[in-house]
């Protein structure tokens, strides 16, 4: 399976100490260049590379369309450029980012909250969706995290309809790579992408509420907590936060109107 490393370690089990082989989340770094320019390098889990620059592309404003991107080619080790479609001209200096960005960290580098703050699509009025179903999509997510069964290691991220059905899903050591490597494979098939639901396994922070506004994803549904300036981005763009979704419970931070009785 991609995505861990085996390696030998010692674990501890009360006053018994065993020498096991275990399996550990893989983590490198991924540079993303627009002609000879980096725009940005973030830690990752390898694999989607196409999936994850097209995300990362779109929730940053720097592309418009996932048919912009035609491509993506490994120059070597971990720096890949992108093959944009004819006519597409992008400035790289303009979105290129001060600093790397780490697998735990989205927005390393931004001069401020407001240099993040990239206009949001217009969001849909719906999905609706009841109780019962907030609470299931977490159980969906869960059953299509198949790397964090072995290594307890990476966040996931799943975008799905309203029925529960998974669309795109995808893990990695940084949630915003998961997201934007679950965006990039399910803008890849359709676009705009609809009335879908964004499910992650950790806290609901500004920078994933922003990605899902910038994609016109109305709804984020997440296992913990959100931070309160994901809950003030949410207010203002209209979009709907639940986070703490455990015990059959959860906490809805914005957007109550489109959770239902």
């Amino acid at each position: 399976m991609d995505g861990f490393t085996e390696r030998d370690v010692v674990r501890y089990d009360g006053r018994t100490r065993h020498a096991v082989i275990d399996r550990v989340a893989t983590e490198a770094p991924f540079e993303m260049r627009i002609g000879s320019t980096p725009i940005a390098v973030l830690m990752r889990t390898p694999g989607m590379e196409l999936e994850l620059a097209t995300g990362f592309c779109l929730t940053e404003g720097i592309l418009l369309h996932p048919d912009e991107i035609v491509g993506i080619e490994q120059l070597d080790g971990d720096r890949f450029v992108l093959h944009l479609a004819e006519g597409v001209t992008v400035d790289p200096e303009q979105f290129r980012r001060n600093t790397y960005t780490t697998s735990s960290c989205g927005v390393c580098g931004k001069a401020s909250i407001d240099a993040v703050r990239v206009a949001s699509r217009p969001l849909p009025d719906g999905p609706r969706i009841d109780q019962a179903t907030v609470v299931a999509l977490v159980s969906r997510l869960r059953e299509v995290q198949h790397i964090f069964d072995a290594t307890g290691g990476l966040h996931g991220a799943a975008l799905v309809d309203p029925e529960g059905e998974v669309l795109a899903s995808a893990e990695d050591v940084g949630r915003h790579n998961a997201v934007d490597k679950a965006i990039g494979a399910r803008a890849r098939v359709g676009w705009p992408l609809g009335e879908v639901i964004l499910v992650i396994s950790g806290r609901i922070s500004f920078e994933i509420a922003q990605k899902a506004a910038v994609a016109g994803i109305p709804i984020v549904i997440g296992v913990s907590a959100a931070s309160s300036l994901a809950v003030e981005l949410a207010d203002e763009v209209g979009l709907t936060v639940a986070g703490f979704v455990r015990d059959g419970g959860f906490v809805v931070y914005a957007g109550e109107s489109r959770i239902v009785d």
